[in-house]
């Protein structure tokens, strides 16, 4: 009896997870909580590249040769494609129903830096649905898709970054649709995915795209791309587009542009577009970021953010915290966004202003109006350069806007407070710094 009396008080003191709750007050499922790393050994059978005539040789392509491995496995009921140590040059490689991906300690698939090798193909960009290159690993409408290991996906992006930026001398407004480039990483139309342990790096482009996707963990994940001495231009770390349930974990993100975007469709149609939609019950914690535009950005090609968590992160050199970037050419809602028990700094601390660039009304004369409500920044700690980084406009309106439990540290530590109509304020102590 001792001991059932233990075992009961033991339970009683522990946490209550079931009862943590998305900003607008539903339940946040157990699936988020269950976060065990995939066991290949429970996939079928693994099919090793080079048993199959693929060599260690980081200048030979191969891409006919480990698509071939796939469509094996695929056409055998399912299995893993594992990467040995080693490197191997590709292009693009499309995974099948019952495939999975593995990457061994020291292995590297690499990109091939030759955008022939990529083909065009129907697809996700820019909040639209067209035709583009394909992404180095991509993978559509497979349900329980796995990319995992310890090894390297290594986009090779230096060539496309490079041949971004002449252009951009050329062509001052050279955009993502004129230097066209391939991501790393494309899944869509997938639910039950996990990505886990691997380390993807130096995508000419976005790293992880997911695209009407359900049911998405991202876990111990290495994303990276650089800002110096070649910046990566459009290196998202995780870009998640029309997306229901997703988890972000235990991740270091340092890219140069923003670390996770919230997307979802783009123009003043965008609402009605059958192919854009929601992003819903997005959680991103225990994660580690070094540069990046923003740790979370809502936009800019996006219409709809619902229960949307940041927490327990550490930030370094970030240019913006929270960034809502309001486009006049769309009409937006971002709601119930929750960021808390962040650490560390940024230049801007809560970023909110009209976003021009890529303007299109597509011939519309009104600019519809966008809005953003019930946003809390809580229990943080952390220094910046503008603490209240908020314009006023009429193409948008902000409500429900709660800062509780807050030391800034800022340069500028002004907040126009007549912005936000009701604006929440409680234990936010602010204090001015110098670098």
């Amino acid at each position: 009896m001792k001991l059932i009396a233990f075992l009961l008080m033991t339970l009683l003191s522990l946490p209550s997870f079931g009862q943590e709750k998305f900003p607008d007050g539903t339940p946040i499922p157990d699936w988020f909580r269950q976060n065990d790393l995939v066991n290949i050994e429970t996939l079928g059978k693994k099919y090793n590249i080079t048993d199959y005539g693929v060599m260690n040789d980081r200048t030979l392509l191969q891409t006919e040769k480990i698509q071939a491995v796939i469509d094996e496995a695929s056409q055998k009921g399912g299995g893993v494609v594992i990467i040995p140590k080693g490197t191997y040059l590709s292009g693009s490689l499309f995974f099948k129903p019952k495939t999975h991906l593995h990457l061994e300690e020291g292995a590297v698939l690499k990109g091939s830096d030759d955008i022939s090798n990529f083909p065009i193909v129907q697809t996700r960009i820019k909040g639209q649905s067209l035709k583009y290159f394909a992404a180095l690993i991509n993978a559509d409408k497979v349900d329980g898709f796995t990319l995992s290991g310890k090894g390297t996906v290594n986009g090779n992006g230096e060539h496309f970054w490079r041949s971004f930026w002449l252009r951009r001398q050329v062509i001052p407004k050279c955009t993502n649709m004129d230097e066209l480039r391939p991501r790393l990483v494309y899944i869509s139309h997938s639910n039950d995915v996990q990505l886990s342990g691997v380390r993807l790096i130096n995508s000419p482009f976005w790293t992880t795209h997911l695209y009407r996707c359900n049911n998405v963990k991202l876990l111990n994940l290495h994303i990276f791309a650089p800002s110096a001495p070649v910046k990566a231009p459009s290196s998202d770390a995780v870009d998640i587009d029309v997306c229901n349930n997703v988890l972000i974990k235990n991740c270091y993100m340092s890219v140069n542009d923003d670390a996770v975007a919230l997307k979802g469709g783009k123009g003043p149609q965008a609402d009605k577009d059958p192919n854009n939609g929601s992003n819903t019950n997005i959680i991103i914690e225990d994660c580690t970021y070094g540069f990046c535009h923003s740790g979370l950005t809502c936009g800019s090609e996006s219409v709809h953010n619902r229960n949307i968590i940041l927490r327990r992160c550490k930030v370094n050199n970030a240019s913006r915290l929270l960034w809502l970037k309001m486009c006049p050419d769309t009409p937006q809602h971002y709601e119930y966004i929750l960021v808390e028990d962040i650490t560390g700094n940024a230049k801007s601390f809560l970023y909110i202003k009209p976003w021009t660039q890529f303007f299109d009304l597509k011939g519309q004369k009104d600019i519809p109006m966008s809005y953003s409500n019930h946003v809390t920044m809580r229990n943080i700690n952390f220094e910046c350069n503008v603490f209240f980084d908020v314009q006023k406009s009429d193409q948008y309106q902000l409500t429900d806007l709660t800062f509780e439990n807050l030391t800034i540290k800022a340069k500028d530590a002004k907040c126009d407070k007549e912005i936000i109509s009701n604006f929440r304020w409680k234990k936010v102590n602010l204090a001015d710094f110098v670098h």
